[in-house]
């Protein structure tokens, strides 16, 4: 993967669950292509303009890993087309920043999901969908 300012490969890679369950998460080169397009198309100049750190609390999962945190099979992560952020910040301002910045910059996307379960809320990015597409859909979903 390529060196970027604000992220880091392992960032994208890292699992608690894939360590706990001795799964071995590594990508293809096709996926980590993905995963550099997502952070220099979305990622990165979305860290810029926040201007505070963001976390990657999921990134890329294998099939296996998938399936062990209880992701739907058809998940882009597993092509490293998506990533699922955190700040330590307040969550709520960190989730309208992205909505109005992806708006008004016009960022192209397939989806933002506004996520949370059990008391935990994070932000789904996903580049394109399984078929290529990047419908711009910004979604509301509680687990």
């Amino acid at each position: 993967m390529k060196k970027y300012p604000h992220f880091e490969f392992d960032e994208f890679i890292r699992s608690t669950v894939a360590k706990r369950k001795n799964i071995e998460n590594i990508p293809t080169f096709e996926y980590i292509d993905n995963l550099n397009e997502l952070i220099e198309t979305i990622l990165e100049p979305l860290r810029v303009a926040y201007g505070m750190p963001i976390t990657i609390s999921s990134g890329y999962r294998c099939e296996k890993l998938n399936k062990a945190v209880g992701g739907v099979p058809t998940s882009v992560h597993q092509k490293g087309l998506a990533a699922d952020l955190t700040v330590g910040g307040s969550f709520n301002k960190f989730r309208d920043f992205v909505v109005e910045w992806a708006k008004k910059n016009r960022i192209k996307f397939d989806q933002i999901l506004l996520e949370s379960s059990g008391g935990t809320r994070w932000i789904h990015i996903g580049l394109r969908n399984n078929a290529g597409q990047q419908r711009g859909e910004i979604k509301v979903i509680n687990l």
